[in-house]
């Protein structure tokens, strides 16, 4: 024959005072069966003057020395952390005095929504007693946290409350219930938020780049007809030089962007040269035939040619001047 286990009376001690209490106040109580216990192992529906109201509640019951402490007692939270804390229905935690015969409880879901990671076990005070002459207070505190409209039960008929009240208690909510699509990527994500964000922040940067990239490759048919027949360059080498100038004019504003500086002018000038550069090739198709589209040609050659220079000396000098200000910083 099979065996009982002995911690089960002690377990089963707890449950039973527990519900005796309730039902005394004429709460009504649904016993959660151990092949659905999922960390709670009762559902409550508080009553009043012989009436439902719609304030559900599911409670996890713990009995037995090993749950108890110096200052009080404690229920461990497992892998319950996050049932605990999402749940639509408050979940509340009540441990059992076996020596005293005394039932303490804590609202498991209040205290976990404070907290960001399970802190493996929550507290009760000693100052929580839960019996015939702090009911009413419990009642009160417990059914003005559970009046949330966010956790409110509607229903018609009592099976109905209750079955609303299990999806609640499994987080079957459509603001939190989890979307099966997306919820491992969401793991992920959470995962390595901090790399994200860097990346983030990155592509932000780098998003000025992204749209001169796409500009250049979109208008450099254009740009070889423009300059083709010129007698000053080649036309591959005239729009490869214009096109190096301004990707570094880019890489320039991208990494002053990386470490929170907006470099205002080298953008203007770079959507100048750029609006002007690839507006030309389109409206005017044959550039050299005329001195309007011989002058921008001449331009396309000689304003790269100085304005790579400029741009070094210009930010090699910034680059000096904060070396110099760190330096001093260290030294003082």
């Amino acid at each position: 024959m099979s065996t009982v286990r002995a911690s089960r009376k002690i377990e089963r001690a707890g449950v039973n005072a527990l519900r005796a209490l309730l039902e005394e106040h004429e709460h009504i109580v649904q016993e959660i069966d151990g092949g659905n216990d999922h960390g709670e192992d009762m559902i409550v529906n508080f009553t009043r003057g012989g009436k439902r109201t719609p304030y559900w509640i599911a409670i996890q019951v713990k009995s037995g020395k090993k749950y108890k402490r110096v200052n009080g007692y404690a229920i461990p939270v497992e892998d319950h952390f996050d049932d605990w804390r999402q749940s639509r229905i408050p979940i509340l935690g009540v441990v059992c005095d076996m020596k005293k015969r005394e039932l303490f409880w804590v609202n498991l879901t209040d205290r976990l929504k404070s907290v960001t990671e399970s802190p493996g076990w929550v507290q009760i005070a000693n100052s929580c007693p839960l019996n015939s002459g702090t009911i009413e207070n419990f009642f009160t505190e417990v059914a003005t946290y559970a009046g949330d409209a966010r956790m409110r039960i509607r229903a018609a008929t009592e099976e109905e409350a209750l079955s609303e009240a299990v999806r609640a208690r499994q987080g079957l909510d459509p603001s939190t219930a989890p979307n099966l699509m997306f919820e491992g990527l969401a793991d992920i994500a959470l995962k390595y938020e901090e790399r994200l964000r860097v990346i983030r922040r990155n592509l932000v940067a780098a998003l000025p780049m992204m749209i001169l990239v796409i500009i250049m490759l979109w208008a450099w048919p254009y740009q070889i007809r423009f300059v083709e027949g010129s007698i000053f360059t080649p036309a591959w080498m005239w729009v490869s030089n214009l096109y190096l100038f301004m990707s570094i004019m880019a890489m320039v504003i991208f990494f002053e962007l990386r470490v929170g500086r907006f470099p205002i002018e080298t953008g203007k000038w770079l959507w100048l040269i750029a609006g002007n550069f690839f507006w030309l090739p389109v409206m005017d198709p044959d550039g050299d035939s005329g001195w309007w589209g011989t002058f921008w040609i001449a331009a396309g050659v000689f304003v790269p040619s100085f304005g790579l220079k400029l741009l070094f000396v210009t930010f090699i000098r910034f680059a000096m001047d904060r070396i110099k200000k760190r330096r001093a910083l260290e030294m003082g």
